[in-house]
């Protein structure tokens, strides 16, 4: 694979189909099985990061172009926008694209292949939908530590829903503009990060293969029903 840091926060790789191949990956299915595809790009997100030090530190703009003989792919870091309903993508010189949020951050091989040569922007719409907030999957490891962050957390203005998947928990949670300060979101992230992890999974593979625990007000139930073990 083909590495080259565009810069700070853009890199571009190439990678052939027989490379993909020797991954272990099947050329075909990397377009119509998100879960392999998922697979494959955060096993070449790892080389990269190990290569070039290009870190992930939030969600990521991603480009895919279809060669004949392989794949070419940019992804560029992107920040959420102070209102959380864009996405700013730096250009340089302190400029910025904006960009609408969607939740299939991960899912950027689920596209039908494109014709060689042409670019595809996955994640993205270019159109503005009033009303739609950033989302959030953590992991917890042990239900326990969702216990315990329920008993320690406000969750007034938290949207949150629980799912099992693969042995782990995980949480979706969201913010209630109308209840929390936007300010104060970060503090309150923080505060979850410290009894779990921000997954890379998407929301979609776990909807899809895993199992809904409780559809909404996740952390308000688990408080009402277990009590904190001291």
């Amino acid at each position: 694979m083909e590495i080259e840091r565009i810069n700070e926060n853009t890199v571009k790789f190439y990678v052939t189909y027989r490379d993909i191949e020797d991954r272990g990956f099947d050329r075909d299915e990397i377009w119509y099985n998100r879960e392999r595809s998922e697979e494959l790009f955060w096993e070449m997100m790892d080389e990269v990061n190990n290569s070039e030090e290009f870190t992930i530190e939030g969600p990521l703009w991603i480009q895919v172009q279809a060669l004949e003989k392989g794949l070419e792919i940019v992804v560029t870091k992107a920040q959420v926008s102070k209102d959380g309903q864009k996405l700013e993508l730096p250009i340089g010189n302190e400029k910025h694209i904006d960009l609408t949020i969607e939740d299939n951050i991960e899912s950027f091989f689920e596209q039908s292949n494109q014709e060689d040569g042409e670019y595809q922007d996955f994640q993205y719409d270019d159109e503005y939908h009033e009303g739609e907030t950033v989302r959030f999957l953590i992991g917890f490891h042990d239900f326990e530590d969702l216990i315990r962050l329920s008993h320690s957390i406000e969750s007034d203005g938290l949207i949150s829903s629980l799912y099992h998947f693969d042995g782990k928990y995980y949480l979706y949670i969201g913010f209630d503009e109308e209840k929390l300060e936007e300010e104060n979101e970060d503090d309150v992230l923080c505060q979850i990060l410290e009894f779990g992890f921000e997954s890379r999974l998407s929301i979609h593979r776990i909807q899809e293969y895993g199992k809904e625990v409780m559809e909404s007000n996740a952390l308000q139930q688990i408080k009402q029903h277990f009590p904190l073990l001291k």
